[in-house]
């Protein structure tokens, strides 16, 4: 349990929470959230013991262990799978007793490391490591890649599954999906969804919450109000409070007006002064309801194009990739006006790739890229909020981009795009991400694209920033083609979905909840079709064609789930030696004689897990290679 006790925050000068009270009890699972600037993460630094409240207090049990993701990653020169496994500090210690017990062939240490290790059920320990690195998107040929050789946003995914592989009663997760793609966002929100102890999220991916939280958290004006439900309950109920304290203000106006009309009337009066004061002792104690302060919302709108053409471009048995190594192959891809296309699939898949040779920056290595005359993109990739200038104001970036538009105009473009007055002149080295993300916007708006490509455009955009682009979006008349692991943006603007997987590009007949159910059929190795890959009823493919597809891809499917199979049953007799030795180590009496059994048990054990850990990264080569069949 934690508990907050009239807790209340400073931060400079300005009070960030104030008299927070709220009891978060075991196994819940809690969204806190707010708009940017509430105080959200310093709550999490409260329960994490990084920073002290000014006033108030928060209690919890001096024995609970929490679970975090860490904010950086050094470039280290361990294993991904190791780095993982080290989250659980003490199996790794366990195991790391052990290796040294080994090499300096002292029986009593091994014996002492081969009981914690069983203490802790830690002899799975590289399996659950392998799991989670899988899950959330790494393939087994990466799982011995140092740390130092991983991009920032992999290492940010290390850091998450060093966190899930941590034991814990509570876990904090601070805008977990940021870095992810959807595919590892279903994952990630499967694995939540049966972790057993106390979880806090901070999120901006409403469908996220919605299917992860037991529990919202609000921060508002500097309190805290706790509501029962997943995120969409708590805005019914968070509407539904704010309907009725409108209400009641409105009331209590109108009994202000009523009882001050009387005062006002008879107050002078001897035969009504005694009224009068009795109106004037109600009128003091009405409660002062306040009225509903209405949040502006966040609005802003991509100009209309100059020019629509229908076919605005192609690709015509394409091979996309780079330095002449194919990542995509064969691609037939058309854009009309007026298309709205999400695309789907995991990270390294080739999404970004082919969103590249769309833009033209990649050129294709076979086949023809074909465009419009009157082509117009509107590009935001992932790396564009990085690539801001330094020391630049909003004013300077788009005076360089538009050297003709007068002053006036750039600055009413910003104002329009909320960097009014004194802002626009800013440097942005100082803005939040969620802004820097918004004047990118702005500056790929100011062209008047007709085609917009955008590549994960909502990484640093809260909740109102999300909704405003989704509202652009939605009136914007020309195409549109996203990269998103946002669901409610996906869901919101695209009406069509081509998936990117196997280095193929296909049309994806369903939605997102078929593509969720797609992914789970998939990672169960169901022999079924799933939803999203069967052809709408209409269309002319018969069910005998559908099932004799169906038999094909079985078939295609059999000698690896057949090798599947065999390196399932090795493991599980492997698992078994495993155990009898582990027994024999337990027994004191084996530690009494010269110590050679212990040594040549410790050497069985070595070889025994040794080869449980080959099988295990085969078999994970071998899904794959299923998955890809698969997709």
């Amino acid at each position: 349990m934690i508990a907050f006790r009239d807790l209340a925050l400073r931060r400079g000068g300005r009070l960030l929470l104030s008299q927070v009270n709220a009891t978060l009890h075991a196994g819940w699972k809690v969204g806190v959230v707010g708009r940017n600037g509430c105080g959200k993460s310093s709550l999490f630094a409260i329960v994490r013991g990084e920073l002290e409240a000014d006033a108030g207090q928060m209690e919890r049990p001096a024995s609970l262990r929490m679970a975090s993701v860490a904010q950086e990653t050094p470039a280290l020169p361990d294993a991904a799978i190791d780095y993982v496994l080290g989250g659980d500090t003490e199996l790794a210690a366990a195991l790391a007793l052990e290796s040294r017990a080994l090499a300096a062939d002292d029986t009593e240490a091994l014996a002492r490391a081969h009981q914690q290790i069983e203490a802790l059920n830690g002899y799975d320990g590289r399996a659950r490591a392998g799991r989670l690195l899988h899950g959330l998107g790494f393939a087994p040929s990466t799982h011995q890649r140092a740390v130092a050789e991983f991009s920032g946003g992999w290492r940010v995914r290390l850091n998450l599954a060093r966190a899930l592989m941590a034991p814990s009663d509570i876990l904090l997760l601070d805008e977990p999906t940021n870095h992810l793609d959807l595919d590892a966002v279903l994952w990630l929100e499967q694995w939540l969804r049966h972790y057993p102890g106390m979880l806090l999220v901070i999120s901006h991916d409403r469908e996220f919450l919605d299917g992860v939280i037991s529990h919202t958290l609000h921060l508002h004006d500097g309190g805290a109000r706790l509501y029962t439900g997943d995120f969409t309950a708590f805005e019914r109920q968070r509407a539904e409070q704010l309907r009725q304290q409108q209400l009641a203000h409105e009331k209590e106006q109108a009994e202000r007006a009523h009882l001050q009309s009387f005062v006002d009337r008879f107050r002078a009066k001897a035969t009504k002064a005694k009224q009068a004061q009795s109106r004037l002792k109600r009128l003091e104690k009405l409660a002062g309801t306040e009225a509903v302060r209405a949040e502006r919302p966040f609005h802003f709108e991509f100009p209309a194009p100059e020019r629509l053409p229908q076919s605005m471009l192609s690709l015509d048995a394409v091979d996309a990739g780079y330095g002449g190594n194919a990542v995509l192959s064969g691609i037939g891809f058309g854009l009309q006006a007026g298309d709205r296309i999400g695309l789907l699939g995991p990270n390294g898949a080739g999404k970004s790739t082919l969103v590249k040779t769309l833009v033209g920056e990649l050129a294709p290595l076979a086949g023809e890229r074909g465009a419009h005359k009157d082509l117009v993109i509107g590009y935001f990739a992932q790396h564009t909020v990085e690539s801001l200038r330094a020391g630049a104001s909003p004013y300077e970036h788009l005076a360089e981009k538009a050297p003709n538009a007068s002053g006036q105009a750039v600055r009413d473009w910003l104002g329009a795009w909320h960097f009014a007055g004194d802002r626009a002149f800013e440097p942005v080295d100082g803005f939040s991400g969620g802004e820097r993300a918004r004047l990118a916007l702005s500056l790929l708006a100011w062209d008047k694209p007709n085609l917009l490509l955008l590549d994960e455009p909502t990484n640093h955009l809260d909740m109102d920033m999300r909704e405003a682009l989704a509202d652009a979006l939605d009136d914007f008349p020309g195409a549109l083609v996203l990269v998103s692991h946002d669901r409610h943006l996906l869901g919101l603007v695209c009406d069509d979905y081509w998936r990117v997987s196997g280095g193929d590009v296909a049309h994806f007949d369903g939605d997102l909840d078929d593509y969720a159910r797609w992914l789970r059929s998939r990672d169960s190795g169901s022999d079924g079709t799933a939803v999203a890959d069967a052809a709408p009823a209409d269309t002319a493919v018969s069910n005998k064609e559908r099932r004799r597809a169906a038999a094909e891809q079985r078939e295609r499917e059999k000698p690896l789930r057949s090798k599947l199979k065999k390196i399932e049953t090795r493991m599980a007799q492997l698992q078994d030696q495993l155990g009898h030795v582990q027994s024999r180590l337990a027994d004191p009496a084996v530690y009494d004689g010269d110590g050679r059994e212990v040594v040549e048990l410790g050497r069985e054990q070595g070889e025994l897990q040794g080869e449980h850990d080959a099988l295990e990264a085969e078999w994970l080569e071998v899904y794959e290679a299923l998955e890809g069949l698969a997709a």
